[in-house]
């Protein structure tokens, strides 16, 4: 963003749908809201010019629309008032919610936080193996914070434009935990402490990156990995879904309100992992046959050809809207526990990674990720642009395994341990100017 007069041209304007980004820098500096599809003309094209003002008592940053097929030049906040609900509510995740409320009293007005009975976490569930009533599930979500342009104060916190990977979990009683986003742990602060960080959000774009959920009960782990859908501010808990992997490699399904969790396939007892791509369950067996999941007659449909990997577990990944499959090779046969082997369990050899060509439906044997790093997480998998990362490397993949935190790079087959999570850089928990201990 430059200091003089910024310009955006949006085109083609047609349904309200993915509408909404705001960057925000400070009171007295440039935010930019960015309106992608509006219910208006067709044929005008938008242009939003923002005025970057001096810190002064009658200062104030302003947003101007200007409708060139009708000539003319509105203030932002005369937009017609019906439409800030529309853009408000094509917001998909908590935190744009809270970004776009905080624009201005128009907005904040428009839209509430959540519908009320939208889902909230923790979530009281079935016990997936025994019934018991302390069993709930929570939420982490993972963020990139990327340092807003012109925020002074963060040097030499910020010397360049790239961000850091955190994972939060949320409750609602207490305040977010900062969690590693490979092994799930919680983040120690300074002073060996995990008392909660406070940063000024003015300064930093936060960016929602995927959700994970777990499963909190008194005995031992029974559930492997644990997925739920739809989850926004404006779904009703009662139109989500949970799918579940058991240890035993059994494929769970719960709706929200149900006694107890159902058997998907019960003929099949060898699934590894499951998540939630385009808006489906997909789930993938040691074979490496994928398959969605019908929700509404609890069937599995056939997505792949089987991989036929040699791996001893595997791992599906959504990378740049594409699916992959990472097949994990333990060094020897691990010890399996009903079916299942626990990461900490065994030592990795190596990985091999396949793209699903969904046109042809054929695996492609990849070889290299380009910039992109991969994160086998312990509740969830997802990858990264390691080129604005801080601490993650381009065509690697990280891991948990018997040995901690590791990273194998695709290229030369190399896999060195990570003495601390790349999601933390140290320097970042040595200036009070954002991080304090509480």
């Amino acid at each position: 963003m430059r200091d003089s007069d910024e310009e955006l041209h949006v085109h083609e304007i047609r349904n309200p749908a993915k509408v909404f980004s705001v960057i925000s820098a400070s009171f007295h500096r440039t935010f930019v809201l960015w309106i992608q599809t509006l219910s208006i003309n067709p044929s005008a094209e938008i242009k939003a010019q923002t005025k970057l003002n001096s810190p002064s008592a009658n200062s104030t940053n302003k947003l101007v629309f200007g409708f060139e097929a009708m000539d003319d030049t509105v203030d932002w906040s005369e937009l017609p008032i019906d439409l800030w609900p529309k853009i408000g509510k094509s917001l998909e995740n908590h935190m744009d919610v809270v970004r776009f409320r905080s624009v201005c009293e128009s907005c904040r007005s428009s839209i509430p936080l959540s519908l009320p009975n939208s889902p909230s976490f923790p979530m009281q569930i079935p016990q997936p193996m025994n019934q018991f009533k302390d069993t709930f599930l929570s939420q982490a979500t993972v963020f990139v914070i990327e340092p807003s342009l012109g925020a002074s104060n963060l040097e030499p916190l910020a010397p360049s434009s790239k961000g850091w990977l955190i994972k939060v979990e949320e409750s609602k009683n207490q305040s977010l935990t900062l969690l590693s986003p490979i092994s799930d742990r919680k983040t120690l602060y300074p002073h060996g402490t995990s008392s909660p960080m406070l940063w000024n959000l003015l300064d930093y774009r936060v960016i929602e990156l995927c959700k994970s959920y777990t499963i909190h009960r008194r005995l031992s782990a029974s559930v492997s990995k644990v997925v739920f859908f739809p989850n926004s501010p404006w779904i009703e808990v009662e139109d989500s879904v949970a799918c579940c992997i058991f240890l035993e490699g059994k494929l769970g399904f719960m709706k929200h309100g149900d006694e107890k969790w159902s058997l998907v396939d019960d003929k099949n007892f060898f699934y590894d992992d499951v998540i939630v791509f385009k808006s489906q369950f997909y789930v993938t067996d040691k074979w490496g046959t994928i398959s969605w999941v019908d929700t509404s007659s609890l069937k599995l449909v056939q997505f792949s050809p089987p991989l036929c990997g040699f791996g001893n577990k595997k791992h599906l990944v959504e990378s740049c809207g594409s699916l992959y499959v990472v097949d994990r090779f333990y060094e020897r046969k691990p010890p399996r526990r009903r079916n299942y082997v626990a990461d900490r369990d065994a030592a990795v050899d190596y990985f091999k990674v396949y793209k699903l060509d969904e046109e042809w439906g054929t695996w492609v044997d990849v070889k290299n990720l380009g910039d992109r790093a991969f994160v086998l997480g312990k509740s969830c998998s997802f990858s990264v642009s390691a080129k604005d990362i801080t601490g993650y490397q381009e065509n690697c993949i990280y891991f948990t395994d018997i040995f901690d935190v590791r990273a194998y790079n695709l290229e030369d087959r190399s896999i060195v341990t990570i003495d601390f999570d790349p999601c933390i850089d140290k320097s970042m928990c040595s200036h009070s100017s954002w991080l304090r201990i509480g």
